[in-house]
C-alpha cells in the first residue's frame, strides 16, 4: 500500500465530495482492503462481503459531503473511522436482510494478503486466529462482539444499530466473553495433550 501525505489526502476528500471519477477510484483502490477486513467480521463469505463493500463505498461516495474534517493531525484516522462505521451498518444491514443468519465459508488466503499488506506476518497470523474464534460466535454476540471489543462501539451506539437494549448489548458482550474464553482454553488443553 503507498503512502499517502496529509495535502494529497485532502484533496482526494475534496475530490470524492466533488463527485470526481478519478478521486473516488483512488479512493476506494486505497481503503477497499481495509473496509473488506472489517465486513469479514460480520459477513464469513467472501462474495457476499465484497457486495458489502461495494454498497458501503456508493454510501459512502453519495453522502461524503457529510465527512468533517476537524483536525488535520488525524484526518486519516478520522476518515477511516467513519469509513468503518458504514461498512459496519452497511454489513449489519445485510445481515438483517438474510434474518441474521450466520455467514459460513472460510476466508481465501488471498483476502488475508490484500485486506493489510502493511501487517506484520505474526500479527496477521493472530488476527486470523481471533477471526476464527469470533467467528464461532452465535450472530448475536459475534456482532455485538465485534461492535464493542474491535471496532470499539459504546453499548449505547450497539443498541441503536441492532434496536436492542443497553442491557441486552451488555448482556451479549458477556456471554460473547464467556464463549471465546471456553473455546481458547479448549484449544490450549488440546495443545498441552498434542492432540
Amino acid at each position: 500500500m503507498y503512502t499517502i501525505t496529509l495535502e494529497n489526502l485532502k484533496q482526494l476528500i475534496e475530490g470524492c465530495k466533488k463527485q470526481e471519477p478519478r478521486s473516488q477510484k483512488i479512493m476506494y483502490e486505497r481503503f477497499y482492503g481495509y473496509a473488506l477486513k472489517i465486513s469479514f467480521r460480520y459477513i464469513y463469505r467472501y462474495d457476499i462481503a465484497a457486495n458489502v463493500v461495494n454498497d458501503a463505498f456508493v454510501k459512502l461516495f453519495r453522502h461524503f459531503e457529510k465527512f468533517r474534517n476537524e483536525d488535520d493531525e488525524i484526518l486519516e484516522r478520522m476518515l477511516m473511522g467513519w469509513i468503518r462505521r458504514i461498512v459496519i451498518n452497511t454489513s449489519i444491514d445485510e445481515l438483517r436482510k438474510n434474518n441474521m443468519t450466520p455467514e459460513i465459508g472460510g476466508i481465501p488466503e488471498h483476502v488475508w494478503e490484500e485486506a493489510d499488506k502493511s501487517q506484520k506476518a505474526d500479527q496477521l497470523l493472530l488476527y486470523k486466529e481471533l477471526i476464527t474464534y469470533v467467528k464461532s460466535l452465535p450472530p448475536t454476540y459475534r456482532i455485538v462482539f465485534n461492535m464493542f471489543v474491535i471496532d470499539g462501539c459504546s453499548h449505547f451506539e450497539i443498541a441503536d444499530a441492532l434496536g436492542i437494549s443497553i442491557g441486552t448489548s451488555k448482556s451479549n458482550l458477556s456471554r460473547a466473553r464467556t464463549f471465546l474464553q471456553k473455546l481458547i482454553k479448549e484449544k490450549e488443553d488440546l495443545k498441552t495433550w498434542n492432540i
